[in-house]
């Protein structure tokens, strides 16, 4: 049975990833209700933020 799924859960199955934490039942539980292209629409969003809070952030600490 497909249960369809918020983007937010789908956030937050990328974010815990991202961080290497998961926990079994819950990467059961995502497969069965997680669709593959939503996951890689996410982590490539989430990849993208990523680089440019590190640009910023560089950007920010190294004087000009």
């Amino acid at each position: 049975m497909l249960v369809r799924t918020s983007w937010w859960a789908t956030v937050r199955t990328v974010a815990w990833s991202f961080l290497g934490l998961r926990a079994r039942s819950g990467l059961e539980r995502d497969v069965q209700q997680i669709k593959p292209l939503q996951v890689v629409a996410v982590g490539l969003v989430g990849v993208f933020v990523f680089v440019g809070a590190l640009a910023a952030l560089v950007h920010w600490i190294v004087p000009g």
